[in-house]
């Protein structure tokens, strides 16, 4: 009883709109007001401060801040423009260097929005010069901006580490070829549209001319500092010289120092707004992941963690068909709940239960987070669409439409994903 008490409670305060944080807090509350169990107040207030209190979460907003400081510093005209140069003279070489700068830039951000914004901006009136259609445009950079939860460094990897206690750099290790393979598919799709759509050749040549106009070294010299950021971050990682929340600190500085002396894009008095918009997007995440902890330690208290995993267990035989409901799961909340609050709720209940069945807690934090940010693209509430929709001045579902074959061949790669553990696990030595 006290088990479903907390989940009634918590699922009628979010049907009433109530932010995710408080009904967590309303949720680990019903229990011990109403029912005499799961705690007391002063282990629920322990717990909530136990849950910020954490030097691994502080990755979370450093990423977050280094992702605004690239947005805001143009890092990703400059990725373009180095991807552009070697394939945008080919059919569909165009749409394939934006989903390549998707890629490339969602290893600085580590956030799908993010990635959609930044790229979007710089490359839709780009393409809308050289004869592509703006929804279609719009509708690939949606879906390719979610490769940015999944390229690392990831924020929800990092939100994964911290609900469940897995590594985080075997989680980024993990999510490398599910990234390449998803932006392999989408640059497949963009190919095979261009050469029977067709494309203005004319148009293309003139600005890959343009482009290439000062020579190779000159472009390389250009892009190297926005190229040296991922690999910066992930190499001082799996080279052991420092930890993801070290990485996370070390890329504000790398990008403070790209931005303001190299590229001169923001000027000294452009930190604070930086900061403050840095702030205000991790502000309410800070107060979920508080409360996470605490709404955890009672679902633990009421049993309901062990009644979720004997459910599970008991109704599906096999990992096959548990692997099947989880993905179906994770793919309905992506298209109404933020990345981050369903992370923190739904992995430490369900990877018991998963672990239960035999599934490697690695892969399964791969799925979440790929399901949830094909979630992110899809309609009718996929954050992607709306954050794109307002930079082109189109209603989200018209983008929408022009995004569904793009969403099928992510589709593709996350069915294999999901049932093909070591496409994830290869890189750890684990296939």
């Amino acid at each position: 009883m006290p088990a479903v008490l907390v989940f009634a409670v918590f699922l009628i305060t979010l049907a009433f709109s109530v932010p995710i944080g408080i009904a967590m807090v309303c949720g680990a509350l019903s229990p011990i007001l109403f029912a005499g169990s799961g705690g007391n107040l002063t282990q629920l207030v322990t717990n909530s401060f136990s849950g910020a209190n954490s030097t691994p979460i502080l990755a979370v907003p450093l990423f977050i801040f280094g992702g605004i400081i690239m947005a805001e510093g143009g890092i990703s005209k400059k990725l373009f423009g180095f991807f552009a140069y070697f394939v945008g003279r080919f059919s569909g070489g165009v749409p394939c260097a934006v989903v390549l700068t998707c890629l490339f830039y969602g290893a600085i951000s580590g956030s799908g929005p993010a990635t959609t914004a930044a790229v979007g901006a710089m490359c839709v009136p780009f393409m809308v010069s050289l004869g592509y259609e703006r929804k279609w445009s719009a509708g690939m950079i949606a879906v390719a901006g979610g490769l940015g939860v999944i390229i690392p460094p990831s924020i929800p990897f990092v939100l994964y580490s911290l609900a469940t206690g897995v590594s985080t750099g075997a989680l980024f290790l993990a999510g490398i070829l599910p990234g390449l393979l998803i932006g392999l598919a989408l640059m497949i799709y963009a190919v095979i549209y261009c050469m029977r759509s067709g494309e203005d050749k004319a148009l293309i040549k003139e600005a890959m001319d343009e482009l290439a106009s000062n020579g190779f070294g000159h472009l390389f010299l250009d892009s190297l500092p926005a190229l040296l950021c991922p690999l910066i971050v992930l190499g001082g990682i799996y080279a052991g010289f420092v930890t993801p929340t070290e990485a996370a600190c070390i890329s504000v500085f790398y990008a403070l120092i790209v931005a303001l002396f190299i590229y001169r894009t923001i000027s000294i008095k452009d930190i604070i707004p930086i900061m403050s918009t840095a702030c205000r997007t991790y502000g309410g995440l800070a107060f979920v992941l508080a409360f996470a902890v605490a709404f955890g330690r009672v679902l633990s208290l009421t049993g309901a963690s062990a009644a979720i995993t004997n459910f599970i267990t008991s109704t599906f035989g096999s990992l096959i068909p548990a692997v099947t409901f989880c993905a179906v799961l994770f793919l309905i909340l992506g298209m109404v709940m933020d990345t981050g609050p369903a992370i923190i709720i739904l992995a430490p209940i369900l990877l018991p239960a998963m672990q239960a069945m035999g599934m490697n807690e690695v892969h399964f934090g791969v799925v979440l987070v790929c399901c949830l940010a094909i979630g992110l693209a899809t309609p009718p509430y996929g954050l992607n669409l709306f954050v794109i929709g307002n930079i082109v001045q189109e209603k989200a579902m018209d983008v929408a439409r022009r995004a569904l074959p793009f969403i099928a061949a992510f589709f593709i790669v996350l069915v294999m994903v999901t049932y093909i553990p070591g496409i994830s696990l290869l890189l750890l030595g684990q296939a």
